[in-house]
């Protein structure tokens, strides 16, 4: 996901998102470890997206308590 499309999202929007990406991410990675997917890429994309995420809900609640 772009960064100018996550910072089209509201709080609560991007707050639900984080919360469904981290639990993607445990699954991939129990997905991994058990062999059933190869490309570990696909964690490490999602890992950025999640990153992305939380930078944009910071600077959103940073904005909102000033």
């Amino acid at each position: 996901m772009k960064v100018v499309d996550i910072r089209k999202l509201s709080t609560v929007e991007l707050t639900t998102e984080s919360t469904r990406l981290r639990e993607e991410i445990v699954e991939l990675q129990r997905r991994l470890h058990l062999g059933e997917i190869e490309n570990n890429r696909v964690i490490r994309n999602k890992r950025k997206d999640l990153a992305r995420m939380l930078t944009v809900l910071g600077e959103a609640l940073t904005k909102e308590t000033k």
